[in-house]
């Protein structure tokens, strides 16, 4: 990559490989696939900061910016932008490797809202909130 070439925000939360029955007859990967990949970071890395349980309770700004095709490994990336006293809100980026290369392209962006939750469903304080991240 050059100095000029975009890099992921954040850490590699997962990564997986789009399988024909993520697809439509044409090949594209289903958006709903991807958005789901890109929960299931965003709800791991959220779970680890809070300490326990979390719920999705918003995506904000979700942009699909390329399609993902079938032999893709999507890689899902995820940066904490805020902690409040029960929300963690997560940038997650999707990016995608080719099948065959080696050259990641961002595919999808949004971001992601998560409130800690207690065994009965209720929303808890997150541990340490109210500090910078």
């Amino acid at each position: 990559m050059t100095e000029d070439t975009p890099k992921p925000r954040g850490e590699l939360a997962i990564r997986t490989l789009a399988m024909p029955s993520d697809a439509n007859p044409s090949g594209d990967i289903f958006g709903g696939w991807v958005l789901s990949q890109m929960d299931i970071a965003g709800g791991t890395t959220a779970a680890v900061l809070a300490g326990g349980r979390v719920a999705t309770v918003a995506v904000n700004a979700m942009t699909f910016h390329l399609p993902v095709y079938v032999g893709d490994v999507l890689c899902v990336y995820t940066e904490i932008e805020k902690v409040g006293r029960t929300s963690i809100s997560i940038n997650v980026e999707a990016w995608a490797l080719r099948r065959g290369g080696t050259q990641r392209m961002r595919v999808t962006e949004g971001l992601f809202v998560f409130v800690a939750i207690d065994d009965n469903g209720k929303p808890r304080v997150v541990p340490g909130a109210g500090q910078e991240v």
